[in-house]
């Protein structure tokens, strides 16, 4: 639902899937709108002391105590825009920490955070985050050894769009007893952006990066690690969680040399392993090594022209050559937020920005590609890790751009073809898994790590009606599980379109099976039996022969429930399918599929893979940004 790049269309969402998106998770309280203003009022029994000073929450449903808005880095204004973040500087007052910080700056949508459309909402004094925990009085927090597990969620939104507040922490808190924390980090270009412009004298290797939103995310994880006991967590039991675009992000800490040590176990779920040459992200794009069409040295040029400095690209090439580095770096940080996000291009209708993310600077992340580097011996994670994908990750999508679907009445969404919107939903989804699960354990395993597990969420369940058959057109769809890792169905006006009273005990059922699971694995490593004890063996992904375990089904008892599967997918297979599945009406069909997938961004397919299909014309097809 949030992640961009993926086999999933960079077009128009329609009015439908936002509906359904809000339902999944854009609303921003921690609370319904109901209740939100009339609980929010400071509990004494909340009062923490952190490094910066002292800190007061309130009580929230059911049975937690939330901190929200707490500060974790100086504002990154001014000359902080582009640099690397600052810790906070310490409080003389006590921070009443019961309304969410600012959002990061983005495109308005409600996908994200909700704003007139076009419009750019948010802010870049925004690096702040959340925390819940079990509800207890100062006295009785946990200390030594008791101390808790800490849950550390990064949001997605294809890294430009989303808030960590959209995220409700307190039942996984309550429930289980775990710390949970929610983060903001900055997004887009203010993220991700690099000009040597921005390179000085002064500043520092990471400054230098461009991974901007990196390094607030391990900012944050150091903030963690420096104040987890205050809230009666265990800085050495630190778990970081992340959907789609926040799944790459973990990737990226997995790989970050800057956060080794900063958390003892990792999930990823909906995540593949992408990232971007440093050219890419900076060079124009009729340099000898080609930028992006949205590099920090183009944007620069399309901020010179709007600015009225320069007639049109030509002269900007001119102007830009005649300036000092302090005259230009002064320059691009005279712009505002909304200037600089305009300047980027996004498909119609979409919040998603096109534009490089995710750099191999070489100091915070390795120069080699991500995909690459997580496949070497030196990318061998040192901690436990959970990998696992949707079924249907591709049918969100679908949904979501028009793909396949044509309107009845204009306005209900129906598969124009079901047979072949659900095969194509199927060959991405399978793609999906394989990149971004099931090869990377396989990988691992044989190198001699065995401490990770791999699940495929198939939950489906979502009902028929004048709306649209919902189970055919979303099914196990991206961000599906979200709602059930938190255990909260209650995100908006149009929740009983998807989460029904009919489907209501299978899905809760669920969804407290998996957040045992999670919590488990957060405090000990091992998912195992769940924090209950009671659900059956998650056993980790095994290579010892062609039937071992190796991923975790996660489903209602009504669709054959919690169970080990042995069948791994990976692109050899997918394509050996492709080429011999008779559902696949032609080659031209099957080759449209394979080239579609190799134009995009993290996806590969060898030219055999090609000849195995009969494809004479291997060249993927264009996608366009990032």
């Amino acid at each position: 639902m949030e992640h961009d790049r993926s086999l999933a269309p960079k077009s128009a969402r329609t009015p439908f899937w936002t509906s359904v998106a809000r339902a999944l998770g854009a609303r921003s309280a921690g609370l319904s709108p109901a209740d939100a203003e009339s609980t929010r009022a400071a509990d004494p029994d909340s009062l923490r002391t952190t490094t910066e000073g002292t800190v007061i929450g309130f009580a929230a449903t059911p049975g937690a105590h939330a901190w929200f808005g707490i500060p974790f880095a100086e504002p990154p204004l001014g000359e902080l825009r582009w640099k690397a973040p600052l810790p906070p500087k310490p409080r003389a007052h006590r921070l009443e920490a019961t309304r969410e910080g600012n959002a990061c700056s983005q495109v308005a949508s409600s996908l994200g955070v909700p704003g007139p459309k076009g419009s750019i909402v948010g802010s870049e004094d925004c690096l702040y985050l959340n925390v819940w925990a079990p509800r207890l009085s100062p006295g009785d927090l946990a200390a030594g050894e008791a101390r808790l597990p800490v849950m550390v969620w990064i949001h997605g939104g294809g890294n430009s769009i989303g808030t960590g507040s959209s995220f409700v922490g307190s039942r996984l808190a309550s429930a289980h007893g775990v710390i949970v924390v929610t983060v903001n980090y900055r997004l887009g270009p203010l993220g991700w952006f690099r000009h040597p412009a921005l390179r000085a004298a002064d500043t520092t290797p990471a400054d230098d990066s461009g991974n901007f939103g990196t390094l607030d995310l391990i900012r944050a994880l150091e903030w963690v690690k420096g104040n987890a006991a205050a809230f009666g967590g265990d800085p050495e039991r630190v778990t970081i969680f992340g959907e789609s675009a926040g799944g790459v992000n973990v990737y990226t800490l997995l790989a970050s040399r800057l956060a080794k040590g900063l958390f003892q176990r990792a999930i990823v779920q909906s995540g593949m392993p992408s990232d971007e040459t440093v050219a890419v992200a900076e060079n124009r794009k009729d340099a000898e090594t080609p930028g992006s069409a949205t590099s920090g040295r183009e944007i620069s040029l399309r901020l010179l022209v709007k600015r009225g400095r320069a007639a049109d690209r030509a002269a900007a090439v001119a102007l830009e050559d005649s300036l000092s580095a302090d005259e230009l770096a002064r320059f691009l940080r005279s712009v505002s937020p909304a200037e600089l996000i305009q300047a980027y291009e996004s498909p119609a209708n979409s919040p998603f920005l096109q534009l490089p993310l995710v750099f191999r600077d070489g100091d915070v992340l390795p120069q080699q590609d991500l995909a690459e580097y997580l496949a070497s011996p030196a990318g061998i994670p040192s901690v436990p890790v959970m990998l696992g994908t949707n079924r249907d990750e591709i049918r969100a999508f679908q949904l979501g751009a028009g793909v396949g679907i044509k309107k009845f009445l204009g306005l209900f969404p129906r598969a124009e073809d079901p047979d072949r919107y659900l095969r194509s939903a199927y060959f991405g989804s399978a793609i999906w898994k394989a990149m971004g699960a099931d090869e990377v354990a396989a990988h691992w395993v044989r190198s001699g790590w065995s401490n990770v597990w791999v699940y495929r969420f198939d939950w489906d369940e979502e009902p028929r009606s004048f709306v649209g058959d919902l189970a055919l057109l979303l099914g196990a769809g991206h961000g599906m599980e979200v709602p059930f890792v938190f255990g909260h169905f209650e995100y908006g006006d149009v929740s009983h379109l998807i989460f029904t009273e009919k489907n209501a005990a299978g899905r809760e059922a669920l969804s407290a099976a998996m957040m045992s699971y999670w919590t488990e694995f957060a405090a000990s490593g091992d998912p195992g039996r769940g924090m209950s004890s009671g659900l059956p063996h998650w056993e980790p992904w095994s290579e010892a022969s062609a039937d071992a375990p190796r991923f975790m089904i996660l489903d209602t008892e009504k669709d054959g429930g919690l169970r080990m599967s042995q069948t791994p997918v990976t692109r050899d297979r997918i394509v050996e399918e492709l080429a011999q599945d008779a559902i696949f009406v032609s080659t031209d069909e099957r080759c449209q599929l394979l080239r579609l997938a190799a134009g995009t961004n993290g996806v590969t397919f060898r030219p055999e893979h090609f000849e195995r299909v009969s494809c004479s014309n291997s060249k993927p097809l264009a996608r366009g940004g990032s």
